[in-house]
């Protein structure tokens, strides 16, 4: 039997979604089908695939019976009518931008963003002749006046990496639809669907690093775009197949559904763990500040509280040694590993202005509010008095 009922719920999905064993010889798990290439039964019938009038598999570049299915599951868990699959989530991000964006274009683009996101901005589709601008969109006027007759995109991530301050996706969406020809992206890596479902909320364009948390395992990367079918096919048949190349191997796809298939719980956990975490930094007294959705003391804690199902896996927080105690207590960790990257079954800790964040100069990182001293946790699956016990010992070595 095949399980695509949308009114299914979301682990259900995650686990069943667009999949027939009985069409499978009976495997209760769907197979990888490791090819580069299709045969066609007539000349008629490929050059019908190629024309787009066929919807078979023809090149595993533009489709392939695995990534279909993942892709079907996660249109379904994001409540979007298309996915693409991509190698990473930069592939994503790259190829769903280059496909919606013109020389002339303007993009607007929230403060902070996650360090290779920024330099593809400033570094790659800026030199070729598109504008973009940096505005706070927790500030829905400051968002009213930057947008121009120019604007084709405006880009987040919520919560933002690393800094954890939030966009509202609703009013970002209500304000811009106001417009013609604009589409809204969001980066919903820190979340995933189980947290936070932008379309329902009117983003028209979802991307994910799927390495992190819908992998779930830190044995692959990969990406997803999820959107409209329109759009979805617009960016595989320009950006994913003619400028970016970015798929994702059937191998890796039957991975990330592997691991979605858990997803349910590992962020049930990610997020219990997470806000004892935080609120044990928040009570420390070589801690200045802790950044966390759950804590009634983050400034955006009401909007967390309608727009996330739970705050998430992820923490960041100052020392008030600054830099200085920060690598002490970066060199004082044991369990939680040193390690860039998140949403792994290991804790990991990491500093954003000499790793994921290095292409900012400090100047930059001023301005996009990310000090020098900043600390991120991505707080795994561990027993939390296990957690709790190492970090502890770190912050002894600040002191």
């Amino acid at each position: 039997m095949e399980h695509n009922d949308k009114n299914l719920g979301f682990s259900t999905r995650a686990i069943h979604h667009a999949y027939n064993a009985s069409e499978n010889h009976g495997a209760l798990v769907p197979p990888i089908c490791l090819t580069s290439t299709f045969t066609f039964p007539s000349a008629e019938y490929g050059a019908a695939c190629f024309a787009g009038e066929e919807s078979g598999h023809f090149y595993t570049r533009i489709s392939n019976p695995t990534l279909a299915l993942l892709e079907a599951r996660m249109a379904s868990l994001e409540g979007g009518e298309a996915a693409i699959a991509f190698g990473s989530g930069m592939g994503a991000i790259t190829a769903t931008l280059w496909t919606l964006l013109r020389p002339g274009d303007e993009i607007i683009v929230d403060q902070t963003l996650y360090g290779c996101t920024f330099a593809f901005l400033h570094h790659g589709i800026a030199e070729f002749g598109v504008k973009v601008r940096h505005v706070d969109l927790a500030n829905i006027s400051a968002l009213r006046d930057a947008i121009t007759p120019a604007t084709r995109v405006i880009y987040f991530e919520s919560p933002a990496n690393p800094s954890m301050s939030l966009v509202d996706i609703k009013a970002v969406a209500g304000v811009t639809h106001d417009y013609e020809n604009i589409t809204v992206v969001a980066d919903n890596t820190y979340c995933t669907p189980y947290l936070q479902r932008p379309i329902e909320l009117g983003a028209d364009v979802v991307v994910h690093s799927a390495t992190k948390y819908l992998s779930g395992h830190g044995d692959i990367t990969a990406g997803i775009a999820v959107t409209s079918k329109e759009i979805a096919e617009r960016i595989r048949l320009v950006g994913l197949k003619d400028l970016t190349g970015a798929v994702m191997s059937p191998q890796d796809a039957f991975l990330l559904m592997r691991g979605m298939k858990t997803l349910s719980l590992r962020m049930d956990r990610h997020c219990s763990n997470a806000q004892v975490v935080a609120e044990m930094l928040e009570m420390h007294p070589e801690v200045e500040c802790v950044s966390y959705p759950g804590l009634a003391s983050f400034p955006q804690f009401e909007l967390a509280s309608h727009q996330m199902k739970l705050p998430g896996g992820m923490i960041a927080f100052e020392l008030k040694g600054g830099i200085n105690a920060g690598r002490r207590f970066m060199n004082a960790l044991s369990l939680f590993s040193r390690a860039v990257s998140l949403g792994d079954a290991e804790s990991l800790a990491q500093h954003p202005a000499s790793m994921t964040h290095s292409t900012y100069t400090p100047e930059e990182r001023a301005q996009h509010g990310i000090s020098e001293g900043l600390i991120r946790l991505s707080v795994g699956l561990e027993d939390i008095d296990d957690l709790l016990a190492d970090l502890s010992q770190a912050l002894e070595s600040v002191s």
